[in-house]
């Protein structure tokens, strides 16, 4: 084993979408001084890493008490810091403004004072996942986003995310450190938490299928699954697979010279489209019927039967209508691109859906 691998990395987040797949991919390929930082919960909630659990260093921890993130650190003593952690739901974020900012903006201060307090600066180097929430309604779509591109966040999770990526580059330039800081577009899969819209909608085709195999064995039951409650259903996204950031955030980290950098498919689709393709792989066509809130989704084929209803209780207070991003930098500096399409990130999406239920 070489020198390089075994090199300590921290993962904040380790549990969440992208922390697990990142341990995932160190592991594959061969590093074994892996350490997570862990929030206490009643519930398990490390069933994203159970698979693994035997192969990592947990600590629990939360990145609003910072004693507690420079014990770890000092503990550790990582070579790599790669901060997942966040309160990443948007219309949560307007519920929750002051913990967004002290888990978002004060989380990663608290991580690079420690880095600093304790000698690390120089041989530590750090990531600090961004957002294209960032951006705000900068486009219609005509213009992809990249990282000259300027923002104007609608939500307290973008403001609190662009007030965080202001830290992270004022402590590169100001003390020399290693820090790389990526806007990663919207970046779905198996493990994206359950109150998403797309982890939501793929869930729902999932129990519909089930259901529906299940109520055509026992007749004497009427349907009991309720249409899938949406908010705009015209919002478009830039969609990748989180496998694949997470595999950009590694050459980021491996590069020679810290930047920041875009990571996006150059797609926007809405979630109108995302609706309509899921409940395709389970062989259903949809038909949309009425307008605003009193729009339905039905079956193409039993226009009775409504499976999407939108409700104006998941409508954010200001609602950001499109994203799409340039990642041209990063596939001219580091060699990256997207490996999965949008098509089969749905597809992908909803047989795990499928096979986690059934």
């Amino acid at each position: 084993m070489t020198e390089e691998f075994k090199k300590a990395w921290l993962i904040t987040g380790i549990c969440g979408q992208d922390g697990s797949w990142f341990a995932d991919y160190l592991l594959e390929l061969g590093y074994t001084n892996i350490h997570g930082i862990v929030r206490r919960s009643a519930t398990f909630n490390t069933q994203n890493i159970d698979h693994i659990f035997n192969k990592l260093k947990l600590y629990h921890g939360d990145l609003t008490d910072p004693m507690n993130i420079h014990n770890i650190i000092a503990k550790v003593k990582p070579d790599y810091i790669v901060n997942f952690a966040a309160q990443s739901h948007v219309k949560v974020s307007h519920d929750l403004e002051n913990y967004t900012f002290q888990v978002n903006t004060l989380g990663i201060l608290n991580i690079l004072q420690s880095v600093r307090s304790l000698g690390l600066e120089k041989t530590c180097r750090v990531y600090h996942a961004s957002t294209s929430e960032m951006y705000g309604n900068q486009t219609d779509g005509k213009e992809l986003l990249n990282e000259d591109s300027p923002m104007q966040p609608v939500s307290i999770y973008g403001i609190s995310k662009k007030a965080a990526q202001e830290v992270c580059n004022m402590y590169r330039d100001a003390y020399g450190m290693f820090i790389v800081s990526s806007v990663l577009f919207n970046h779905e899969g198996s493990r994206r938490g359950h109150t998403f819209v797309t982890q939501k909608i793929a869930d729902y085709v999932g129990k519909y299928y089930d259901t529906c195999n299940k109520f055509k064995s026992d007749h004497q039951t009427s349907f009991p699954l309720q249409p899938l409650q949406l908010g705009n259903l015209n919002a478009r996204r830039d969609w990748g697979d989180a496998k694949d950031y997470v595999r950009a955030v590694y050459l980021m980290l491996k590069s020679t010279k810290p930047q920041n950098y875009v990571i996006a498919t150059g797609e926007t689709h809405s979630v109108r489209e995302f609706v309509e393709l899921a409940f395709k792989e389970i062989g259903i066509e949809m038909e949309w019927i009425g307008q605003g809130v009193d729009e339905v989704g039905v079956e193409k084929n039993n226009k009775k039967h409504i499976l999407v209803q939108v409700n104006p209780k998941y409508y954010r207070d200001i609602d950001i209508e499109c994203l799409i991003g340039n990642a041209s930098k990063a596939k001219k500096e580091l060699g990256w691109e997207p490996n999965v399409t949008f098509k089969e990130l749905v597809k992908y999406m909803v047989k795990s859906s499928i096979n986690r239920i059934g």
